[in-house]
């Protein structure tokens, strides 16, 4: 594919932040145009320490694809039409980028119920979307990765975007995710304001030897303890990205052991109804469970990925896109958390916003300085912040105040 010289594309950047929004606002965001340029503008540390280049030879370079010949393909894990979580989240971004952009439903392809445990039925997927004219292929879900990767150097006029993960080849294939754990910590400051017995149950996807999730539940403690040093926080891993009985199960025997305040790095909303269903509190993902769980949801962390999906879609067909890793944040308005509910105690919005506008002002990165961890040992250093690459790849541990349920 032959592409441009990089020039300057950055679209107008709205000053929209979650911290504020309700679910009707979160979903009016997705069409708005509070986007920044993606595929060269936000380049991943870990990319950068690999000492990958994107730099294109002259021959191939673009002069992008005409919006009408666009054609993309998205290879999701569920339905949207569970109408929370995960893959409902991402098709939001999908349908604010269509009508950002201008497209058609015709020039959007979505393959649902793909199983990223199963490469056969993950290449199929891609191909299948290849095959209905695609030139665009976005795979949201971690398993995706190698298929993806895979099918990217078999077809280097596609373009391929995968989300999560950290896979990329710097040309035709990217990856994009974000910086979920600044709203982890403030939704970790929400749950140690307003637990009552000190417990507080994560939910989590995977185990330790996953950095996005481990580092999740970590800047989530470290946001509990900030405001409350006595609570403890225990997670029951379920070894699944989708397990609604899983899910379900973990979530009520973390409220079965005392934990008042439940949260969760899982894709369906079982935790929240758990939570509703026992008289704790909640704290959602992915998408605003306040209304499976109006009684229970302190609040939810969610993304906009239309951020991402409206910037890297208009950069292909600028023919600006670089190949580059994708990492934005509260500042590019990718991550937040809901606004929160009026069942939150006295004074916990504003712990929210101190840490929130010290995060936006660069005073203060969540993983600083020395860190202790469960088992006696120190990560970091004083006065320094852990890395993009360690973040996203590197966190294997658990803060001091993390207990794991077997």
């Amino acid at each position: 594919m032959r592409k441009k010289h990089w020039k300057s594309v950055m679209l107008l950047l709205m000053c929209i932040m979650f911290t504020a929004c309700g679910k009707e606002e979160i979903e009016d965001y997705a069409t708005n145009e509070g986007y920044t340029t993606a595929g060269g503008s936000v380049t991943s540390q870990a990319q950068q320490d690999n000492g990958e280049d994107n730099t294109q030879s002259a021959e191939n370079e673009e002069t992008g694809i005409p919006l009408e010949e666009v054609k993309i393909g998205v290879v999701h894990l569920t339905s949207p039409d569970d109408g929370n979580g995960y893959t409902y989240t991402h098709d939001l971004g999908i349908q604010g980028m269509e009508r950002n952009l201008g497209l058609s439903n015709e020039q959007v392809v979505r393959k649902l119920y793909v199983d990223d445990t199963d490469a056969a039925a993950t290449n199929q997927a891609i191909q299948e979307c290849i095959d209905e004219g695609c030139n665009i292929i976005f795979t949201t879900s971690w398993g995706y990765m190698e298929p993806t990767a895979e099918m990217a150097e078999k077809y280097p006029d596609i373009y391929f975007s995968h989300g999560t993960g950290y896979m990329s080849n710097g040309k035709n294939f990217n990856n994009y995710f974000g910086r979920i754990y600044q709203a982890r910590y403030l939704s970790g400051i929400v749950a140690g304001m307003n637990t009552r017995t000190n417990r507080i149950g994560y939910v989590a996807a995977m185990d330790s030897s996953n950095s996005e999730v481990t580092g999740g539940i970590d800047a989530f403690a470290l946001g509990v303890y900030s405001v409350n040093p006595d609570a403890e926080v225990y997670v029951k891993v379920t070894n699944s990205w989708f397990d609604p009985e899983g899910e379900e199960a973990a979530a009520r025997l973390l409220v079965d052991m005392g934990c008042d305040v439940i949260t969760q790095h899982c894709d369906t909303s079982y935790p929240q109804t758990v939570a509703e269903e026992n008289g704790v509190y909640g704290i959602g993902y992915n998408s605003d469970m306040s209304k499976e769980a109006p009684n229970a949801c302190l609040c939810s962390v969610i993304w906009n990925w239309s951020a991402y999906y409206t910037s890297s879609v208009q950069s292909i067909i600028d023919g600006t896109w670089d190949g580059s890793n994708y990492f934005g944040g509260m500042t590019e308005n990718l991550v937040g958390i809901t606004e929160l509910s009026d069942f939150c105690v006295e004074g916990t919005q504003e712990k929210v916003d101190e840490a929130k506008a010290m995060i936006l002002s660069g005073e203060f990165n969540v993983f600083d300085g020395v860190i202790e961890t469960n088992t006696g040992d120190t990560v970091g250093e004083e006065g320094k912040t852990l890395d993009d690459a360690t973040i996203t790849g590197g966190i294997n541990w658990y803060f001091k105040t993390v207990t794991v349920v077997e």
